[in-house]
């Protein structure tokens, strides 16, 4: 099999990460696609057009079989139209984790951290609605620009990365939030930060685990049998912090190419 998982730099790695916990047989391609990062503080119409290209690259160079949309704000631009363009793909998105927020949550106190887009976009205001139902809960929802680039400069514990945090997360701090959605798939590098501001008894919620798990279950309606060798490839279109890399993956022997799309 032949995934081609993409973000608009090092966060989707944090679901790639969750994928190689279960998928054992596959060529994986990774794309951050880091000259146009961050996406979040992006236009809809901007990200729907890379989300279209880059698609194509992955499919006439990889000649893949899956696509993973690893970036929450990338998933509420195009996900409907590249699964209505590219039906033959599996093609899997990211949504921020609110429905298992709301069942884990004790305080009936949310936090939801997440890129402006995100919390902008139709899909996820429709989300939020269609879960509303399940239990009476009280959303603290907070666009946190810069933060992904925070994260791409590899600034994860940095004074100026804990204040950013600090000024957003004190608030949640004061109203009982015991649980915070973790918005963005560049998030989960941040938890630590996160867990010193909110105290360690804090939920976060993330989603890689679930985007892979996904996979695996339409990989084996394909037939796919999931035993073999992995082959991994990271391709970047602009700048990229390879020591990240290193360090999410928690493996210095990958192959890193710079790619033009």
């Amino acid at each position: 099999m032949k995934v081609g998982v993409f973000d608009s730099g090092l966060g989707g790695l944090t679901v790639l990460k969750s994928i190689l916990k279960v998928i054992k047989n596959a060529e994986i391609f990774y794309i951050a696609d880091t000259a146009y990062a961050p996406y979040g503080e992006k236009d809809s119409a901007l990200i729907l057009k890379r989300c279209e290209e880059i698609t194509n690259y992955l499919l006439k160079e990889y000649k893949i079989d899956a696509l993973i949309v690893a970036c929450n704000t990338a998933t509420s631009a195009a996900i409907k139209h590249l699964r209505d363009n590219f039906s033959s793909l599996i093609v899997i998105g990211t949504e921020p984790g609110v429905k298992p927020a709301i069942l884990n949550t004790k305080s009936s106190n949310i936090g939801i951290l997440a890129t402006p887009s995100t919390l902008k976009s139709d899909k996820y205001q429709l989300l939020v609605n269609e879960l509303s139902s399940i239990k009476k809960v009280n959303l603290f929802e907070q666009a946190c620009p810069g933060l992904a680039m925070q994260i791409e400069k590899g600034e994860i514990n940095t004074l100026n990365t804990y204040k950013m945090l600090e000024e957003w997360l004190i608030p949640m701090k004061k109203a009982n939030v015991d649980t915070i959605v973790l918005g963005c798939t560049h998030y989960p590098l941040i938890s630590q930060t996160i867990k010193k501001i909110m105290g360690e008894d804090i939920t976060l919620i993330e989603t890689g685990d679930a985007i892979a798990n996904r996979l695996l279950t339409l990989s084996k309606e394909k037939n796919h049998i999931n035993q073999g060798d992995l082959k991994i490839l990271i391709l970047h279109t602009g700048n990229i912090n390879i020591n990240m890399v290193e360090t999410i993956l928690e493996n210095d022997n990958i192959e890193i190419r710079k790619c033009e799309i």
